[in-house]
């Protein structure tokens, strides 16, 4: 019995410590919510590259006005007329320290615009992704949620 609860206990520190692990990375799978609306659009999926910086990728989309298989109709460049499933929508952010990351950029593919972008991890595990014309005064910020696994 008493090795019974030291199991227990090892396997819920072990769960424990999975959660805060999981919840101290931009890294992964994150829902996009929309900040207009609050509906849950799509999953990116946020990884670092050999150059250490982030990059976000849309690899699920669960909400659109287009249907399942949207394409970015508005998008500059070679972007423009291609599926918003598989496009790099988020990239060249670098580590700023205190859970914050700077000087990337982030596409909107519905208004087909890039804006200055920069990332904030919360204490609650979500994730701020501000884009902003300018200065980061002037923009707009969404809450974006970790994947469960």
């Amino acid at each position: 019995m008493k090795s019974q609860n030291i199991f227990k206990g090892a396997g819920l520190a072990m769960m424990l410590a999975g959660t805060f692990l999981q919840a101290g990375t931009v890294t992964g799978d994150w829902k996009t919510i929309d900040d207009e609306t609050g509906v849950t659009k799509s999953i990116v999926r946020i990884s670092q590259n050999p150059d250490g910086e982030l990059e976000g990728k849309v690899v699920e989309i669960l909400h659109s006005e287009q249907g399942p298989d949207p394409i970015c109709k508005e998008c500059p460049g070679d972007r423009k007329g291609k599926p918003i499933k598989g496009m790099v929508i988020l990239w060249g952010l670098t580590d700023a320290g205190d859970d914050t990351w700077k000087g990337g950029e982030i596409l909107d593919p519905k208004k087909g615009k890039i804006y200055r972008a920069k990332l904030r991890l919360r204490e609650d595990g979500k994730l701020e992704v501000r884009g902003f014309i300018g200065f980061s005064l002037i923009g707009r910020t969404q809450v974006w949620e970790p994947v469960e696994e």
